[in-house]
């Protein structure tokens, strides 16, 4: 938690919404909508080497000028948030722009601006060393215009959601630092998808490069239809099933074993869910795409040493253990 104005005295609310919001190393100029009823409560999670922030606060603009940007500090970043509540509102390169929950905000602090929104609102952002993405202001901002343009929009977008589900746990992961750079490896390819024409020899090089990552998103969200096949996967990324298995093998990563996991890892959680108790475990297979319970049954064990009855039980009894795999 950086900041909830609610555990501080109304007098000194606006000023320390105001250092939440600015400081030395990163100056705006803040005007807010009433000075009355200023509030807002601001938090931080590092998902790996990748800060995470998240504010839900009352109206306002922040005010980020050339002259503010002349005082920039030695190690810009990329912000790259989420409209969460409310509707937001930037004016970048002389254009205006809106953000609802189905857009994808980005910001290069090197690029004067204008952004807030009015009422209560909150987003979500992500902030990146412009290192990290690696590409000029001007790449960066001409790519923040025209974001939908990218066939990689909606694909990013579902990732950035599902990284804020619960950005405290994925921040205790083993697996943080890699996560941290695979979703700067989208959001790149997202930028470079949407600041040049898909036929240019640079979009494929980056298409290419962030296949597996794409790849991996795609099985995610996709792992308990049980009609998810190599075939299915090549074709919705534009390759051919043998290129996904090259790619794949490069990665040493086996396709069946891989979705099965991610099977495996579904049931589980529904077989403990008091929200899927009504369910029959041939149900649940089926729900999470295995066409047969047997085989369910058998895959279950085998990477749990339990049986699907058995984890349900011990999930009613409160007795369950951490999974073997």
């Amino acid at each position: 938690m950086l900041l909830d104005t609610d555990a501080l005295p109304p007098a000194e609310r606006l000023e320390a919404f105001r250092h939440g919001m600015t400081n030395e190393s990163v100056p705006n100029r803040i005007v807010h909508e009433s000075s009355e009823g200023v509030h807002a409560r601001m938090e931080l999670w590092n998902v790996g080497d990748l800060p995470m922030f998240s504010t839900y606060n009352s109206g306002f603009e922040a005010h980020r000028t050339p002259a503010h940007i002349r005082r920039q500090r030695s190690n810009p970043v990329v912000s790259v948030s989420l409209q969460h509540r409310g509707t937001g509102r930037a004016e970048v390169a002389g254009e205006r722009l809106t953000f609802g929950p189905d857009d994808v905000c980005v910001f290069h602090e090197l690029s004067p601006r204008v952004y807030g929104w009015s009422g209560d609102g909150g987003s979500q952002a992500m902030v990146f060393d412009v290192e990290r993405i690696g590409l000029p202001v001007e790449t960066v901002v001409r790519a923040s215009l025209q974001l939908r343009a990218s066939p990689l929009h909606d694909l990013v977008l579902r990732h950035l959601r599902d990284m804020w589900r619960n950005p405290g746990r994925l921040a205790r992961d083993p697996g943080a630092t890699a996560l941290a750079s695979a979703t700067a490896d989208l959001v790149r390819a997202l930028l470079i998808s949407a600041a040049h024409d898909p036929r240019t020899p640079v979009v494929r090089s980056v298409m290419d490069e962030t296949l597996l990552t794409r790849v991996m998103a795609h099985v995610r969200r996709h792992h308990t239809d049980p009609g998810l096949s190599a075939e299915s996967i090549a074709h919705a990324h534009g390759v051919s099933a043998r290129h996904l298995y090259q790619v794949l093998r490069d990665a040493d990563m086996s396709l069946e074993q891989w979705v099965i996991s991610e099977r495996l890892a579904t049931a589980r959680k529904m077989l403990a869910s008091p929200d899927h108790a009504g369910l029959t475990i041939g149900a649940v297979a089926a729900r999470c795409g295995f066409s047969s319970p047997s085989h369910f049954a058998r895959r279950f064990r085998s990477a749990y040493d339990v049986s699907p009855r058995e984890w349900r039980q011990q999930a009613r009894r409160g007795t369950t253990a951490p999974p073997r795999a």
